[in-house]
């Protein structure tokens, strides 16, 4: 069942055109309004940009996954907002940046990279390959594209951290090629020696109560399952990241 939902979750993540309306891309999904990548306003009662400018900026890149589809408030209820929620409750404040756009491939992802990167993050976090799987995609070709936005990030922020959100492909796909891009992940993790979140969607996929009516995307409690799943991941870096800047300061 859960191999199943997953099927089904990373079908609805798949590329659409770039001329396509909402209608006529798979799941429904349309592409991100170019708002929706920008960094969030700040709002009444959150801290002056001048404290916002000292806590350490973490950009996640990724599909619907990250974007936050189907959700009331993406901007609050999607995982990345929720894993600032837990640095923040542990005394680690983050700013985030969420850069997800709907239906992106990795090629895509690749393409769109330098766009982001008008400030150098801190923390990059990259989730993208699952649209790869769901159409076949090489895996050499997985790797190479997530090789070259690390690399990118790198000439663009050098003392960026890095972190990958592993993926599984369906598996209609065969074993053969399940194995091979399920390596991908934590061969380019380590190359880069960025910090590897192994399955992103581990106890969400394929479970009816954390996905919305379309049996596909996480409802705000499955994002919040996400969260979880990336923190106990990501708790050591963001720890090292918040602690070395504040030592940095005068």
């Amino acid at each position: 069942m859960a191999l199943f939902g997953l099927a089904i979750l990373v079908a609805a993540c798949s590329e659409a055109p770039n001329d396509a309306g909402p209608d006529s891309v798979p799941g429904g999904e349309a592409p991100a309004s170019e708002s929706r990548l920008q960094p969030p306003q700040p709002e009444e009662g959150s801290p002056s940009p001048d404290a916002a400018d000292e806590r350490p900026l973490v950009l996640f890149m990724g599909t619907s996954l990250t974007e936050g589809y189907g959700l009331p408030d993406p901007d609050r209820e999607a995982w990345p907002a929720r894993f600032a929620e837990e640095a923040s409750r542990r005394g680690m404040p983050l700013e985030v940046r969420n850069a997800g756009v709907s239906g992106e491939t990795s090629a895509g992802a690749r393409r769109r990279i330098e766009w982001i990167l008008d400030r150098p993050p801190a923390l990059f976090v990259l989730e993208t390959g699952a649209n790869d799987g769901l159409r076949g995609l090489s895996p050499e070709e997985l790797e190479a594209n997530l090789d070259s936005i690390f690399s990118t990030v790198r000439s663009h922020a050098p003392d960026a951290r890095l972190a990958l959100a592993g993926m599984e492909a369906p598996p209609n796909l065969g074993t053969s090629y399940i194995e091979a891009f399920r390596a991908v992940f934590p061969r380019v993790a380590e190359r880069w020696d960025a910090a590897l979140i192994p399955f992103l969607l581990d106890g969400v996929a394929g479970d009816r109560a954390l996905n919305q009516a379309d049996g596909i995307h996480p409802t705000p409690p499955g994002h919040r399952r996400m969260a979880e799943v990336a923190w106990t991941s990501l708790e050591p870096v963001i720890r090292d990241l918040v602690e070395s800047e504040s030592a940095a300061r005068p």
